[in-house]
């Protein structure tokens, strides 16, 4: 399931974000990959656990929280730190799949997010390609706009050939760890959102949300 959440980041949180990250130092994005992403990835990124990685990983993590199509959409019960990365000419990230744990904090990966921080005009290239049954799906988004998708989806991000791609990526451990749950409960929330913006007095509404709450209680893991 692919989400996108549109404006997560307003433009006074996008002015700091990329203020942040011009005076921030980078280092080889291969640091923190897995044996086999290693390889294929060849971007720079902002040093882990760095002051810089956290003041802009507070802002990030702060526009998530407040964020209802977020939350109804990943419905987390544990965030990884935000990791801010560039990819300037000739740089890419091969095709590859995430690691199922992370380790600080501890977490089981059930959904990616890759937060655009870029005008997509402002560069060429630098599309995140993620593979699914459905076949392949390219994205680049406005600056400030959030994707999520599977963390067990093969992905990559396309050959930059101008400017430079700026985004954070983070991962989500779900309450809810089944895709086709969470599908479930994301239709069935968008679904009872629109019958009460038309008409908030629907005797339906009551009965829909207690199904969304039950079976949220069937699913979830807290």
């Amino acid at each position: 399931m692919l989400v996108h959440i549109k404006r997560i980041l307003g433009a006074q949180e996008l002015d700091q974000l990329r203020a942040g990250m011009a005076a921030a130092e980078f280092v080889e994005g291969g640091a923190t990959a897995g044996h086999q992403a290693k390889r294929v990835k060849q971007n720079q990124q902002i040093a882990a656990g760095s002051p810089a990685e956290q003041e802009l990983g507070r802002i990030v993590l702060q526009a998530l929280q407040r964020s209802p199509r977020f939350m109804a959409s990943a419905l987390p019960r544990k965030l990884s730190a935000p990791m801010f990365s560039r990819y300037t000419p000739g740089m890419t990230y091969g095709t590859h799949v995430d690691n199922a744990i992370r380790m600080q904090p501890r977490m089981r990966t059930d959904i990616s997010a890759t937060l655009f921080l870029c005008a997509p005009e402002s560069y060429d290239g630098g599309e995140l390609v993620i593979e699914d049954s459905y076949g392949h799906h390219s994205v680049k988004f406005a600056a400030g706009d959030l994707v999520l998708y599977p963390s067990s989806s093969l992905h990559r991000v396309q050959p930059v050939t101008r400017g430079a791609r700026d985004a954070a990526v983070l991962w989500v451990e779900s309450m809810v760890r089944d895709e086709r749950e969470r599908r479930v409960l994301l239709d069935l929330d968008n679904s009872i959102q629109r019958l009460l913006a038309a008409n908030a007095d629907h005797p339906e509404a009551g009965v829909l949300t207690a199904c969304y709450h039950n079976l949220l209680r069937m699913w979830a893991d807290t």
